[in-house]
């Protein structure tokens, strides 16, 4: 019978072993030059106006809002972290579709709430749905994500219409990749950085980091002087070794074509891979006869519990359906061989993305300036088929470090990332 390496090679499945690194990082940093460039790319390169390089004024109390999903959060932060009034609410337009006047009006009222509590000017605003950064820090909204029904929104520059409802004041937007970076600095004390990345793994992905502005060339005279931080919107990158499996889950997203590295690393789509592997095998006569017929009646494969069956893990009140499917030992041991090497190639996809915008910034050569490496999200912190943030750190000691003599630190895991950000994009 055919092994379960043998099935995954012969279906084009590249495992972490035998990806390309070198090949990987010249296409992605490519992709990089292209889109600073404002060639055609996969890479977006958002350049968002925003430089770490100045120094935070600690002690002051920032208003903060955190929109990006079916709730917004709004409180009062300090720095260094202090995290003080927070609420959640409903994020308009996620039950019913709203006007502009219903919108801005949910965020005017948490800012109205929180404003006595203020010492600092202006508002940080994390703003996580696609949106164009101005020069103002202002955000113009592309399009909606996550369901959200405001189409009146579209195509507005958001902190522009809900100062005019405040009746003036300063804001900064900064989206949740580019406040998780700027939380790095929440935890530089005296260290003497000299980059930073900031990095999300979550139900999807992205990076942001440090550019020269002179590399900016898209930007024309616009681009300015020193540093400027980027929002690659780095799940686009397209230039990844996909197998049959990855092929049929991005023909079956709601966008084909587009997303193609996060469709092959983030938490949306791991256990969509899983279940594909496993229905091709049950097709070419890999599992038993009955392991087959349950799988036929499988729907959707939750990523939380292909990663929990592949961990050998069983979560205390949650059925996995995989156990059931898979109840006999050596089914089940097969269906860990299939699954496995999906989590170990995203923890090596991973590690090679954070490693490539590490070299384009061109720092890290002294060992007492390290780049700043910020990362967050549920997929890299609590994956448990295999010991995922240690791996990547792995996987960067021997990609920098060894190989480059690039010298980074992965920060701590930073509580509110998001918030922490917005309110250091507020104070610089």
């Amino acid at each position: 019978m055919k092994t379960p390496e043998d099935f995954l090679k012969d279906h084009g499945f590249v495992s972490a072993e035998d990806i390309d690194r070198p090949l990987f990082l010249r296409e992605m940093l490519c992709e990089m030059e292209k889109g600073l460039n404002g060639d055609d790319s996969s890479l977006m390169m958002v350049p968002t106006f925003v430089s770490p390089s100045s120094k935070i004024k600690e002690g002051e109390k920032v208003v903060v809002l955190d929109a990006g999903g079916t709730n917004f959060r709004g409180a009062i932060v300090e720095i260094p972290p202090k995290i003080e009034f927070r609420e959640n609410r409903p994020m308009p337009g996620t039950s019913k579709e709203v006007g502009e006047e219903e919108f801005y009006e949910a965020f005017a009222s948490e800012v109205r709430r929180l404003k006595p509590h203020a010492s600092a000017e202006k508002i940080g605003w994390c703003f996580s749905y696609p949106a164009e950064a101005t020069q103002e820090l202002d955000a113009k909204l592309v399009r909606w994500s996550k369901n959200i029904k405001a189409p009146a929104i579209i195509d507005q520059y958001v902190g522009k219409e809900l100062l005019k409802r405040l009746g003036g004041g300063k804001i900064a937007i900064v989206n949740d990749t580019v406040a998780t970076l700027l939380a790095a600095k929440a935890t530089e004390g005296d260290k003497n950085y000299s980059a930073y990345v900031g990095f999300i793994l979550g139900t999807g992905t992205n990076c942001a980091y440090v550019e020269k502005c002179e590399n900016i060339t898209k930007l024309g005279e616009a681009r300015g002087t020193g540093t400027m931080i980027i929002n690659a919107e780095s799940g686009n990158f397209s230039k990844v070794p996909m197998s049959d499996f990855d092929k049929l889950v991005d023909q079956k997203s709601v966008q084909p074509g587009n997303g193609l590295l996060e469709k092959m690393i983030a938490g949306a789509y791991l256990g969509a891979i899983g279940l594909e592997v496993y229905r091709m095998a049950a097709k070419e006569g890999l599992f038993s006869k009955k392991a087959s017929a349950a799988l036929g009646g499988l729907g959707k494969l939750e990523t939380m519990d292909f990663d929990n069956f592949c961990a050998s893990f069983k979560k205390e009140g949650r059925e996995n359906p995989l156990d059931t499917i898979f109840s006999e030992p050596d089914d089940a041991q097969l269906a860990r061989r299939l699954g496995v090497p999906i989590f170990e190639r995203a923890a090596l996809l991973t590690a090679l993305h954070l490693a490539a915008f590490a070299i384009k910034s061109g720092e890290g050569f002294d060992t007492n300036s390290p780049i700043a490496i910020n990362p967050d999200g549920s997929t890299y912190y609590k994956t448990r088929a295999i010991p995922f943030a240690d791996t990547v750190k792995k996987l960067l000691d021997e990609i920098l470090v060894k190989r480059r003599n690039i010298h980074y630190e992965l920060t701590p895991q930073i509580e509110d990332a998001p918030m922490v950000g917005a309110a250091i994009a507020a104070l610089l």
